[in-house]
C-alpha cells in the first residue's frame, strides 16, 4: 500500500526560502549601516584630530612705550678723600695725639718723630755754614786788598783775579752750606706728621717708641686720615646696560648695617672703558654722608634708575624663539599663518623684552609660540581678545623686591 504525498503543492520550502532571503538581507543591511556608520566616524574623528593638530595661540601686539627700568648691582663705598700717612724723617716715635675715629682738622698735629740722626746733621750742617762763611770773610778781605793794590803795578793782574775768583768760590761754598741747612730744617719740620685736611683718623699703625723709616716704599703707613662727609661709590655696570646708565644718572644705595634706609646718589664718572676680563664698566657715584651713617670700605646695594629708551618695541620674553637660525618671533597673518621675523634685542628687562629691530607695532606676535612651530603653520586664535599690549613699568632681572 503505497503511503500519500505530505507536501504535495510545494508550499513548506519556498517559504523557507523567503525566509532564509529575508534574514539575509537583513543581515546585508546591517552589515551596509555599520559599515556607512564606522566610516562617518572615521571621517568624523578625522575632523576633529585635523581640527585638534591646528594649535591654538594667543597673540600680543608689540608696544611702543618707554619702559622704565631699574638695575640693582652690588658697590663698594670709598672715602672722597683718603691720604695715608708716612714719614718723610727717620727716627722714633715720640708721641701720637689722635686714635682711628677721631676728627681732626687740616694742620693738627697727629704724631712727632724723635730724629737724633737728623738733629746731628743739622747741628753739622750749621757749623759747616759758620765755616765756610768765614773762609768767604777771609777771601773776601784778601781779594779787596788785591784789588786796591792793582792800580799800582805792585802786584800782577793774574794775582788778583785769582784772589777775586777764590773770593766768589767761598761765596759759592757759603750759598751750598745754606742750601743744605734750609733743606735739614724743613726736613726737621717733618717730625711733626700732620693732617692734610679736615676728615677722619681711619687707622693708626704706629705706637710710641716705634722704629720710623722712610717713604712709602721702606716704611708702612703711619695713619690714615679720611674724608668721609661724602663718599664715593664704584660699581661695575655690565656692557649692555652702559648706555642706559650715562653721568647723571640716580640711584638709591643702601647698606647692611641700615636696613629699611636708603641713601640719594647720583652717577658722576665712566670709566668709558670695559673690563676685559668681566665684560663690565666701572663707574662711579657720589653720596652725601654727612650724619656719618656710612663707612668708607663698606658694601653696598647700588639700585640705580635706567633711562627708558623712547617708542622701544616691547615683547613678551616668552615670545622669542631662540634655534640654529638665531632669535625670532612668531607673527600671525590675516590668513592665520605663521611668519617668523628675525629680531634683535634692545634690552632684556626680565619679564619684558626691548627689541631694536625686526617688527612693526602692527604685527601680530605669538605670545607663547609652540615646539617646532614654522612658516606656513595653521593657528587658530585663542577666544581670549588679542592684541593686549606690554605697558606699565618693567623690572630688571637684577631689581629685587
Amino acid at each position: 500500500m503505497s503511503q500519500p504525498d505530505r507536501n504535495p503543492t510545494g508550499h513548506v520550502p519556498r517559504r523557507l526560502t523567503l525566509i532564509g532571503s529575508a534574514f539575509a538581507l537583513l543581515a546585508i543591511a546591517v552589515v551596509a549601516y555599520g559599515l556607512g556608520t564606522r566610516q562617518a566616524q572615521n571621517a568624523s574623528l578625522h575632523d576633529v584630530t585635523e581640527a585638534q593638530a591646528v594649535p591654538v595661540v594667543a597673540l600680543v601686539t608689540p608696544a611702543s612705550v618707554s619702559n622704565n627700568a631699574a638695575l640693582e648691582l652690588p658697590g663698594r663705598l670709598e672715602a672722597f678723600i683718603q691720604a695715608p700717612i708716612y714719614a718723610r724723617v727717620p727716627g722714633y716715635l715720640k708721641s701720637w695725639k689722635y686714635d682711628i675715629g677721631a676728627k681732626v682738622k687740616a694742620g693738627d698735629v697727629l704724631a712727632e718723630i724723635a730724629t737724633p740722626d737728623l738733629d746731628q746733621q743739622l747741628m753739622q750742617a750749621r757749623a759747616d755754614l759758620s765755616v765756610s762763611q768765614a773762609n768767604a770773610k777771609l777771601a773776601q778781605i784778601g781779594a779787596e786788598r788785591w784789588q786796591s793794590l792793582a792800580s799800582t803795578d805792585a802786584v800782577a793782574k793774574q794775582d788778583v783775579d785769582q784772589r777775586t775768583f777764590t773770593w766768589n768760590a767761598n761765596l759759592a761754598q757759603v750759598k751750598a752750606a745754606q742750601a743744605n741747612v734750609d733743606r735739614l730744617v724743613a726736613e726737621e719740620g717733618f717730625k711733626r706728621l700732620v693732617a692734610p685736611f679736615d676728615g677722619v683718623v681711619t687707622a693708626r699703625e704706629t705706637d710710641i717708641g716705634a722704629l720710623i723709616n722712610v717713604g712709602a716704599a721702606g716704611g708702612a703707613q703711619l695713619f690714615v686720615v679720611s674724608e668721609t662727609g661724602k663718599l664715593r661709590v664704584y660699581v661695575n655696570v655690565p656692557q649692555n646696560y652702559v648706555p642706559s646708565v650715562p653721568p647723571g644718572t640716580k640711584a638709591t644705595i643702601s647698606v647692611p648695617e641700615h636696613p629699611g634706609k636708603t641713601y640719594s646718589g647720583a652717577v658722576e664718572y665712566s670709566s668709558q672703558a670695559v673690563n676685559p676680563s668681566s665684560g663690565t664698566t666701572l663707574m662711579e657715584l657720589v653720596v652725601d654722608n654727612a650724619a656719618g651713617e656710612m663707612m668708607p670700605g663698606d658694601y653696598a646695594s647700588i639700585h640705580l634708575q635706567m633711562a627708558a629708551v623712547a617708542h622701544a618695541l616691547s615683547l613678551p620674553a616668552s615670545a622669542l624663539i631662540f634655534d640654529a637660525k638665531g632669535l625670532s618671533v612668531a607673527t600671525v597673518g590675516a590668513d592665520n599663518r605663521v611668519l617668523l621675523k628675525p629680531v634683535s634685542i634692545g634690552r632684556d628687562l626680565g619679564t619684558v623684552i626691548e627689541l631694536a629691530s625686526g617688527l612693526s607695532p602692527t604685527d601680530r606676535v605669538i605670545e607663547i609660540p609652540p615646539d617646532g612651530i614654522g612658516n606656513g603653520a595653521l593657528v587658530r586664535l585663542a577666544a581670549a581678545a588679542p592684541g593686549d599690549k606690554i605697558t606699565g613699568k618693567a623690572k630688571s632681572k637684577n631689581e629685587t623686591g
